[in-house]
């Protein structure tokens, strides 16, 4: 059974950085594409990252495109969502996600879901 924990949330001021971690468990990750989700109050989840276990290759929403990344530690069984230069306009619940065999840009294609890490940016 997957699980997947995020960690690194917080409160930043507009123009700040946090990094998210998300620690996978449960399985061999290899055929999976590990991913980033945020939902602000009131608005639906939205894409915002994600990556192949085994190849590294990632997308980036277009939003946050220059200002994010999502990286992998293969050995840590771990993804991240560096995000830079925060806008206030990021603030949302980040959920980390998992799909098998490709990546997943919408929520219906998510096979497994995080419970959620709170970014706050204040203005």
């Amino acid at each position: 059974q997957v699980q997947l924990v995020e960690s690194g949330g917080g409160l930043v001021q507009a123009g700040g950085s946090l990094r998210l971690s998300c620690a996978a468990s449960g399985r061999t990750f290899s055929n999976y594409y590990m991913g980033w989700f945020r939902q602000a109050p009131g608005k639906e989840r939205e894409f915002v990252a994600a990556i192949s276990w085994s190849s590294g290759d990632t997308r980036h929403a277009d939003s946050v495109k220059g200002r994010f990344t999502i990286s992998r530690d293969n050995a840590k069984n771990t993804i991240y969502l560096q995000m830079n230069s925060l806008k206030p306009e990021d603030t949302a619940v980040y959920y980390c996600a998992a799909r098998k065999f490709w990546f997943a840009t919408t929520t219906y294609e998510v096979n497994n879901w995080g419970q959620g890490t709170q970014v706050t940016v204040s203005s």
